[in-house]
């Protein structure tokens, strides 16, 4: 039986019990193990994650995005504790912008989301971005997974709400909600079509004191601009609803969506579909990752490929030929 070595000396086997137990100290090792780049490390995390994958694919995954400041984390604190409170068992991966100088991050959810971190049945764990591409942790699927086969029956999935982050979390949940606030005006002229493509549903959030009004002409700009886009479903309508994550208004109907978009989805087999081309697509981007890591394993090739790329960069070779060159270096 072999063991895993740091972050701890449990065995594979250990891990996967102590997962499928709801061990809390257990899970965070095993997200640890996952997110560490250490190829042994690795190596165990996809054994850990074969074991565990009968167990997993049972939780409702939602993905919430929405620009800095939306309150996306006042949200999910009030939300969630809705969640709890009614019998479910809530895992909240909060995705936190790394340091580009420093590759530190912020990992402040836990004081962000003070009521969930002191519930029993919800666990929060922040995931530094690690330059990953839009901002989405690049561990984040696996760590969802194992969240799933902890017993976690809902996943929540918070982006920084910058670059291509909310393409990926898209890409890995079931229900996507964009969170807006209240004025749309000149946000809803530069709002991407991309991102409101993507949505499930769009939420005005702070909907409430002198907001309200606000929010309600916002809603009815995002609904009329709604009917020019074609849905990314034919079976759902993408409904705007307002809401006050600090006020707890309108997360009961916002839920409820949440569950009509799943019920509706599964009825029509739409759902399962999703999963597997979500399943699919994880797979090739894995290859692409690991082609990628594989052509500078070496000292030797990280010299060849610095070489090609500064050619490129002072115009001496085009990039086409230059890639040929780099997938060259791979064949060889």
């Amino acid at each position: 039986m072999r063991h895993a070595e740091s972050p701890s000396a449990l065995t594979l086997q250990d891990y996967a019990a102590g997962v499928r137990a709801g061990d809390r100290a257990v899970l965070a090792r095993a997200i640890t193990l996952i997110e560490s780049r250490k190829e042994e490390h690795r190596r165990d995390a996809h054994e850990l994650l074969q074991l565990l994958l009968p167990e997993t694919g049972k939780a409702h995954r939602v993905g919430i995005t929405g620009v800095p400041g939306v309150g996306k984390s006042t949200l999910i604190d009030q939300l969630g504790g809705n969640l709890t409170a009614h019998g479910h068992r809530l895992a909240v991966l909060a995705v936190d912008p790394s340091s580009v100088r420093s590759g530190g991050s912020i990992l402040a959810d836990k004081t962000r989301m003070r009521r969930l971190a002191a519930d029993e049945n919800a666990f929060i764990r922040p995931s530094p971005t690690a330059g990953t591409l839009g901002g989405v942790a690049g561990k984040t699927r696996e760590t969802m997974l194992i969240c799933e086969a902890a017993g976690f029956d809902v996943i929540l999935v918070e982006t920084v709400g910058a670059g291509q982050s909310e393409v990926a979390v898209a890409d890995m949940v079931d229900f996507f909600l964009l969170l807006t606030l209240p004025g749309a005006g000149d946000e809803l002229q530069g709002l991407k079509k991309g991102v409101v493509e993507l949505a499930d549903m769009i939420a005005v959030n702070k909907a409430d004191g002198d907001n309200v009004e606000r929010a309600k002409r916002a809603a009815a700009e995002y609904t009329a601009a709604l009917h020019i886009l074609t849905p990314a479903s034919p079976d759902w309508t993408v409904p705007v609803i307002t809401v006050s994550g600090r006020e707890n208004a309108g997360l009961d109907r916002l839920w409820a969506e949440i569950e009509r978009h799943r019920d509706t989805l599964q009825a029509s087999g739409e759902l399962a579909e999703k999963r597997r081309r979500q399943q699919v697509k994880w797979m090739w981007a894995m290859v692409e990752d690991r082609l990628k890591a594989r052509l500078t394993a070496t000292e030797a090739a990280r010299g060849k490929v610095a070489e090609i790329e500064a050619q490129v960069g002072a115009g001496r070779l085009t990039a086409t030929l230059a890639a040929d060159r780099i997938l060259g270096l791979f064949e060889r």
